[in-house]
């Protein structure tokens, strides 16, 4: 029962986090809140850049954007008076506590074809830098996408037999509210289980219904002759997202350093380049924290971004390993909430109460 009250919370919350954002821009207060709370200006996190499917079951679409909206919202944060930066450049901008303009930078995380098809001939209409966060084993061809592995399991499947920490469980998914209704309990129960029991279920998962799971990475991921051919466009920038895109807080110490240094040395070896940013895999408290920082600390990165929610602020200057992002939810795609967000109200709000933020 507990279990389950918490699954429904957690599939609620978008849904009432968008209503309140946009009740914000609809009462005006957005435009009421003081200049401090702006901050320097925002990182923003995208994955995917991509027309939906329509077909009714596509709970990853919290991951993706379409690109209009990308073409709309570039325009839009330029007019707001932000200017778009290169990483490396903010970087050296909140390091010197420069906060003469605002400025938007953006990242896409993971390393997906559509980055270059889709995402790159758009922010090169705008003028636009834009920085790629690639775990390495997408190109090689090895990297476990689970979630994506996930929900096509539950899409070609009637019913699931799951393993959990207390047993196993079934489901039935024999139409598109059973498989959303799958899809909440079992993607929250699972990643409650910790990184690599999830992953193991997952793959027990594949095997029993027959998805491929090296076949969906050869499907959405760059291969390294993509990457190159994206590491020489002039708006362009490939940083570091470990080798094999896992939660760093749920392993070892020792783990966490060689997984990084596992993705810096591939990246270097294929693309000629060590990266200088890196980005936490998941990047939630559970996923990376203080250890985790000074891990990333100890190989000398510019700057580590979290999936942390907040503007970036003067204070950063003395945290750049542990920079906050704002995410550009698929489920958010309305420039009123953009405007919101800007404002750092939403932010000012959470911390008053005591949260850590608007997911």
């Amino acid at each position: 029962m507990i279990v389950n009250l918490r699954q429904t919370i957690k599939a609620a919350k978008p849904a009432l986090a968008r209503n309140a954002l946009l009740g914000l821009h609809a009462s005006g207060a957005h435009l009421l809140a003081p200049a401090a709370m702006r901050g320097m200006g925002a990182i923003f996190m995208l994955h995917r850049v991509r027309e939906p499917d329509d077909t009714g079951f596509q709970p990853n679409r919290i991951l993706e954007i379409t690109p209009d909206y990308l073409d709309a919202l570039l325009t839009h944060v330029q007019s707001r008076g932000l200017v778009c930066l290169s990483l490396d450049k903010a970087v050296q901008r909140i390091a010197a506590g420069d906060t003469s303009e605002r400025f938007a930078v953006f990242t896409l995380d993971d390393g997906y074809k559509d980055n270059l098809t889709v995402a790159a001939p758009i922010f090169a209409k705008h003028a636009a830098p834009f920085t790629v966060y690639l775990a390495t084993s997408l190109p090689d061809g090895t990297a476990e996408l689970w979630w994506v592995v996930l929900e096509r399991i539950i899409a070609s499947a009637n019913e699931l037999r799951v393993r959990f920490a207390e047993g196993e469980e079934t489901f039935t998914s024999r139409n598109v509210a059973e498989k959303k209704a799958a899809w909440d309990s079992i993607y929250w129960r699972l990643r409650g289980m910790g990184e690599p029991a999830l992953r193991a279920e997952v793959r027990r998962l594949a095997g029993v219904h027959a998805v491929n799971i090296a076949a969906i990475t050869r499907e959405l991921a760059m291969s390294w002759d993509e990457l190159r051919t994206l590491a020489a466009h002039p708006y362009a920038s490939i940083e570091a997202h470990t080798a094999s895109h896992i939660a760093l807080a749920q392993i070892s110490g020792d783990e966490a350093a060689a997984d990084i240094a596992a993705g810096l040395t591939r990246h270097e070896a294929e693309l000629g380049r060590r990266p200088r940013h890196f980005s936490y895999p998941y990047g939630d408290p559970t996923s990376a924290d203080t250890r985790d920082f000074e891990i990333a600390r100890s190989f000398g990165f510019r700057s580590a971004t979290t999936t942390r929610k907040g503007l970036i602020r003067p204070e950063h200057a003395n945290a750049l390993t542990r920079l906050p992002r704002l995410s550009l939810n698929g489920d958010y795609q309305d420039l009123r909430i953009l405007d919101v967000l800007l404002s750092g109200l939403p932010f000012s709000l959470a911390k008053a109460v005591g949260s850590t933020g608007i997911d």
